[in-house]
């Protein structure tokens, strides 16, 4: 379910973007890494400490965000293609 989550938030980032980006499938694909990744932290954090369940969407959304803004994949906005 987090990995459907990430994907959908992926694919509404995807929307967030300027029209006629390069790689449109790249955004689900991120956002479905993200949300496994983001399930991955959120175990390993409720074994360890007990997090919250409200903790999960967050890091999903986090993950995605991280992945496909700051930390994402650089466009050459200047290649003709």
């Amino acid at each position: 379910m987090a990995a459907a989550f990430g994907t959908f938030v992926g694919s509404l980032f995807r929307l967030s973007r300027r029209p006629g980006s390069q790689r449109p499938l790249l955004f689900p694909l991120v956002g479905l890494a993200a949300g496994i990744a983001g399930y991955v932290i959120f175990y390993l954090l409720s074994v360890t400490t007990g997090a919250p369940a409200w903790l999960l969407p967050l890091l999903v959304v986090l993950q995605t965000w991280l992945w496909l803004g700051p930390l994402g994949p650089r466009f050459d906005r200047h290649r003709d293609s």
